[in-house]
């Protein structure tokens, strides 16, 4: 039995994970981990590279030529690539479009599992993705599986993405997109996304972030002396 504690969610995208997981490691004073935007850095490399994802041996001479830091500032995650900030660049369509078959590559995962679970040996820790709880960490105490209704997740994504500048990408592409990875997600050989026997279903369609926090902290209570 792990003696830090563990928080692991998953679910599909654009459900608001890192939204949450950002708020309960703030709230518990947790570390977070944003494990999505690894996977999306390793993509942007590969894009900026020419990587061919077909080939094994191109893959791994990329990955031992990519480092990954996170900086936190007030509990927003701010990623580095070999020392360059890119927490914007990784939001962008093109690493979105490319985002999952990378991600499905059994070389990249077994890379970035190893260093997710590095992390996570010693501190008490939030992590969210599509596989933390069934893979990365099979031990965690609490494990949520986030969902939504597809057009709300896109609505959202759609927004946030306006919010940062974008004023081309159309609400469309964003559903669509959307759907393209829910499939891809799914449906990969290498750790699908799947919720865990034991995780607990969240379901943030009709609810705010203020109660979907709530309801996170309910089921984390029992193994947390820092929530009264």
């Amino acid at each position: 039995m792990r003696k830090n504690l563990v928080i692991a969610i998953d679910g599909y995208s654009s459900c608001g994970k890192s939204t949450l997981a950002k708020a309960l490691a703030k709230k518990l004073g947790f570390i977070y981990i944003d494990s999505g935007a690894m996977y999306r850095a390793v993509t942007l490399y590969f894009i900026r590279n020419h990587v061919n994802m077909n080939d094994d041996e191109a893959v791994k001479d990329a990955l031992q030529h990519i480092e990954l830091n996170f900086h936190s500032r007030d509990y927003e995650s701010h990623i580095t690539l070999n020392g360059e900030e890119v927490s914007e660049e990784i939001r962008l369509m093109p690493v979105s479009e490319n985002v999952s078959a990378v991600s499905a590559n059994k070389l990249v995962r077994k890379e970035m599992v190893k260093q997710q679970q590095r992390m996570g040996k010693s501190k008490n820790i939030v992590m969210d993705g599509r596989d933390i709880g069934t893979k990365v960490f099979e031990d965690a105490q609490v494990k949520l599986f986030m969902t939504a209704d597809p057009k709300i997740r896109a609505e959202r994504r759609f927004n946030e993405m306006k919010s940062k500048g974008d004023t081309t990408t159309t609400l469309e592409e964003v559903f669509e997109n959307i759907a393209h990875r829910d499939y891809a997600d799914t449906t990969r050989a290498e750790s699908p996304l799947t919720r865990a026997e034991d995780a607990i279903i969240l379901d943030n369609t009709d609810i705010t972030q203020q109660e979907q926090l709530d309801f996170a902290l309910e089921k984390v209570k029992p193994f947390s002396p820092v929530i009264s």
